[in-house]
């Protein structure tokens, strides 16, 4: 199989691991729109042209199916792609139905860009699962910008962290989601910065595992093939850049 995964940047990388981790053996093609990252932050129809774009140049390489790794690049565009091309194509968004799920009593926070976050298909979300009194967003744009320059140090994520998350009373909260394919390089650091009763969950064991059954691809352990990974990164061609994606890609 050859699976096209899509990010603004390097986000994405994430959701690749988990790939490799569940669907070994496959052909992957990955897209980094770094020329035009960040998503989040861009008015809503130039950010679906570059989307469009992207695609477009994912369909001429003969994928199966498409990952866009990208919950902004989803909530905004992910109706009008599958109405336009004919392999499949998931998308990704906030894990709000586990974490609400999860929470019981207690109220979720649900981190992701702005766009994201005011988009319909987040609201509808929320209001479909009857969930809005107890689920409160939190924008960190901030974050894709830290990963986009990979910076992960952990006085000036931590210091980020603690200042937004100010804004709660934080022992009303159960559930924190990662609704941002960036987010989870700085796991760690929300551990560190939220109190150790609160879980934090994303979506990227989800959409793999929804990948999986939607093309019937065997379990990782039958298949015996390499994999083989494909890079492609918007604007000048730059291989310092592609070395740190390789270096995130075998991080833990």
């Amino acid at each position: 199989m050859k699976i096209g995964i899509f990010d603004s940047g390097v986000g994405g990388i994430t959701v690749l691991k988990e790939a490799l981790t569940q669907l070994s053996g496959q052909e992957y093609i990955y897209y980094a729109d770094k020329l035009n990252v960040p998503y989040g932050t861009k008015p809503k129809e130039e950010v679906k042209k570059y989307i469009f774009d992207v695609v477009e140049f994912l369909s001429t390489k003969n994928i199966d199916a498409l990952i866009i790794a990208c919950n902004t690049a989803t909530s905004i565009a992910v109706k009008d792609l599958r109405d336009k091309y004919n392999f499949p194509i998931i998308g990704m968004e906030p894990a709000v139905k586990p974490a609400v799920e999860n929470s019981e009593d207690k109220k979720v926070i649900v981190t992701a860009t702005s766009l994201t976050l005011k988009e319909k298909k987040f609201n509808d979300l929320v209001t479909r699962l009857n969930s809005r009194d107890i689920v409160d967003s939190l924008p960190l744009p901030k974050l894709v910008e830290y990963a986009e320059n990979f910076i992960f140090e952990e006085d000036v994520i931590i210091s980020y962290l603690r200042k937004e998350f100010e804004k709660f009373n934080l022992d009303e909260y159960g559930t924190v989601v990662l609704g941002c394919t960036h987010f989870p390089y700085y796991k760690e650091f929300f551990k560190k910065v939220l109190p150790n009763t609160i879980d934090i969950i994303d979506g990227n064991y989800g959409t793999i595992n929804h990948l999986k059954n939607l093309l019937n691809i065997k379990d990782r352990f039958e298949d015996k093939k390499k994999d083989k990974i494909t890079f492609y990164i918007s604007g000048k061609e730059d291989n310092e850049i592609l070395v740190k994606y390789l270096n995130l890609l075998q991080s833990k």
